[in-house]
């Protein structure tokens, strides 16, 4: 049993509480089931309905209406036959929002997550706190298996590697300077050069298309160390899908600017910059519930654009 457990003001104020505020039965289990006895950080724990029935006062009926409301207001999932309860945001809660790799919590998040019995929300625990606690090994599919040799890369991680490679491309970019007009250039020069040579992605796909060239060409390297790592076309489309819409529609990126962007590319396929599928122990590629989302997404568009083509070649 845990010695306390955090319940933040702010959370009455939040969407989930405010729906639940309909239901009285529903918000007496929802803060039980974040201070339960059974509960643990995670969120993630076995909790008998008949605990939660004599422990609330609300008896069996009531305590039943009580986490259906909850479950319907999406702030839990449950499973009759384990008696496992899932309160999705309570990690978040209980622990932080986000910890940086470094944090010492991170391995005792792992740790309490590998200890825990099995249940059907393993998977869908590791798929939502994977890149916030930056767990490296997923449970809930045919046993324990391995994640990526590399933890899943929060946003400040991929920033980092994008600075670097900022830098690299700075350094080759002063090097092919200095070799092909002689170390006296000026500093000024030399980033004039270098300014030029780099662009946003809008703008290389915008010369791609006035070139008639693909932006990923076909014989790219990424694509063969895909195909050697099992990650099929469409995963790869769905992920240049996801990596055109950050650097062209997220204001936080759209100034971004690199010399080599098909390389920028590979880099986010390499370290699952967008979580969108996860290796099994027999070595095989799945979608992960985010890449079947975006997935499912891509299609709906792919038909649309099949309908609208449609339409259009029969009023010719």
């Amino acid at each position: 049993m845990r010695d306390y457990a955090k319940a933040a003001p702010k959370m009455w104020h939040g969407k989930t509480m405010k729906a639940l505020r309909k239901h009285p039965e529903g918000l007496i289990v929802a803060m039980y089931l974040m201070t339960s006895p059974s509960s643990n950080m995670l969120g993630l724990f076995a909790q008998p309905i008949l605990y939660m029935a004599y422990e609330t006062g609300l008896g069996e009926e009531g305590a039943r209406k009580g986490l259906q409301h909850c479950i319907e207001a999406g702030y839990c999932s449950y499973d009759e036959e384990s008696e496992f309860v899932w309160v999705h945001e309570m990690a978040s809660y209980q622990v932080a929002p986000e910890l940086k790799a470094t944090d010492l919590r991170c391995k005792g998040i792992q740790k309490d997550y590998e200890s825990l019995p099995e249940n059907p929300f393993l998977l869908k625990f590791f798929e939502r706190y994977a890149a916030a606690f930056h767990l490296s090994k997923a449970r809930g599919m045919e046993g324990a298996y391995e994640g990526p040799c590399k933890p899943h890369r929060s946003q400040e991680q991929e920033q980092e590697q994008e600075q670097e490679q900022e830098k690299e491309q700075e350094q080759d970019s002063s090097s092919s300077l200095r070799s092909e007009e002689g170390s006296a250039k000026s500093p000024s020069r030399s980033s004039g050069r270098k300014k030029s040579e780099q662009s946003t992605l809008t703008t290389y796909l915008a010369t791609c298309r006035e070139a008639g060239v693909k932006p990923l060409p076909k014989d790219h390297a990424i694509r063969r160390w895909a195909d050697d790592a099992g990650i099929s076309e469409e995963m790869l489309q769905v992920a240049w899908v996801a990596f055109r819409e950050r650097y062209t529609e997220d204001t936080q990126y759209l100034a971004k600017r690199y010399k080599d962007w098909p390389a920028t590319f590979a880099n986010s396929v390499k370290d699952r910059w967008f979580s969108l599928w996860f290796t099994t122990d027999t070595g095989e590629v799945q979608w992960t519930s985010t890449g079947l989302q975006r997935k499912v997404v891509l299609d709906a568009r792919h038909a649309e654009q099949q309908a609208q083509q449609e339409v259009a070649d029969a009023s010719a």
